[in-house]
């Protein structure tokens, strides 16, 4: 429990302490919430003596058009047997270290200058940088790429790439202020140069800790007074959160802060990012382990708002468990609370009012990803989520 009345971030190392301890508490973190960074224009890449297939061919016959366009193309490197890297497990014919184009169209085709019978494509898109990837700046040794699409779906093969193995510019560094921070006794101040590793959560209006904000790991740069009060520290650290929360976040934890939402269906004022930083606090607020209502309960689901898969799990959050309640987040995370301890014991009834919304909505191809990785997320239609009850019991009637 927190004591000091001002406190709303708390700062705790679980990466270099063991167990955790609680490096302190600050009023405020400058550089915690930020927008968005401009969209960036797409990339060109070029796929060389390449054997299309599956989707990928389909694409072909409708260059100029919609049609012409795939969420996902991985690429993933063939190895010759003595050159394939030791961290990568074979997978096929290929491996495990290989790159992802999202949001990609087919711009042109013509005849391979590599290999008679392949083309060359032109593709519009987006690399997906995974921090845990690193940035594809060396092309692996080896024999050409194996293509593959979502869910491992073939694609074909080609015999090389160009766009993709590059030198890209770092990511800007958002540098945090930590202000007004009091360090939780008997630790000492951070001092300059000394590195600082903590995760974030948010503190209550009642002292008790409330859900994460993310990491950080970074050099203390300088240690100010602060105006605050009296005994506290501004702290500046040279590094930040690798992402951000979005400026309109604040407003969520506001809302978090003075106790959650009372009132049913306050999700739907805000955009889908914005939906999703709504399931995340919802699940950091959840009351899992607390005992289910019983099997055969029947719940109500507004569906007003229901046009895309993160308004469905903001809708079915509120159905069980009241406004802002948690009820799974993607189909893994919804099958976990199906499966009891979540608020709903199986078998329940599912009331879906203006289930029109959604057949208009949650149909193939609404959810086409965006370069931005805070979207990407399982495609998921309205059927799927039929199928999906229908499996776990839920008898769903459409209103």
């Amino acid at each position: 429990m927190i004591t000091d009345p001002g406190a709303r971030w708390s700062l705790l190392d679980e990466y270099t302490a063991d167990p955790s301890i609680t490096l302190g508490v600050c009023h405020d973190i400058d550089g915690l919430f930020a927008d968005p960074d401009p969209v960036p224009p797409p990339e060109t890449f070029t796929l060389l003596g390449c054997d299309p297939a599956g989707p990928l061919l389909d694409a072909l016959r409708h260059i100029g058009t919609e049609r012409a366009w795939l969420p996902s193309v991985a690429l993933i490197p063939v190895h010759r047997p003595e050159h394939r890297p030791a961290s990568c497990w074979t997978y096929e014919h290929g491996c495990t270290c290989e790159q992802e184009l999202i949001d990609v169209t087919v711009v042109a085709r013509r005849p391979s200058a590599t290999r008679k019978g392949l083309v060359d494509l032109d593709l519009s898109g987006y690399i997906r940088l995974l921090p845990e990837w690193g940035l594809p700046e060396e092309k692996p040794d080896g024999t050409g790429f194996r293509l593959a699409a979502l869910d491992d779906e073939k694609l074909g093969a080609c015999l090389d790439v160009t766009g993709v193995f590059r030198v890209r510019p770092a990511a800007p560094v958002r540098p945090l202020t930590l202000i007004g921070f009091c360090p939780e006794a008997p630790l000492p101040a951070p001092a300059e140069g000394r590195r600082f590793t903590a995760s974030i959560l948010a503190v209550q209006r009642d002292g008790r800790i409330g859900a994460g904000a993310g990491a950080v790991a970074a050099t203390v740069v300088s240690v100010q007074p602060s105006r605050s009060g009296h005994g506290l520290l501004d702290i500046a650290l040279d590094s930040g959160v690798e992402e951000p929360l979005p400026t309109g976040a604040r407003e969520l934890f506001q809302l978090r802060y003075d106790g959650g939402p009372t009132e049913p269906h306050l999700w739907a004022r805000y955009d889908r990012l914005l939906r999703q930083e709504w399931i995340g606090l919802a699940c950091g607020h959840s009351t899992h382990g607390l005992p289910d209502k019983p099997a055969g309960t029947t719940y109500h689901l507004d569906g007003r708002s229901i046009t895309d898969i993160d308004a469905f799990y903001c809708a079915i959050g509120e159905a069980i468990n009241g406004p802002g309640g948690y009820f799974g987040s993607n189909l893994d995370a919804l099958h976990d609370c199906l499966c009891g301890g979540w608020g709903a014991a199986t078998p329940f009834r599912l009331i879906w009012h203006h289930a029109d919304v959604a057949r208009r909505h949650l149909v193939p191809g609404y959810d086409r990803p965006t370069h931005d990785l805070r979207y990407w997320k399982p495609r998921v239609v309205l059927d799927d989520l039929l199928q999906f009850f229908a499996e776990h019991k839920v008898e769903v009637d459409f209103l």
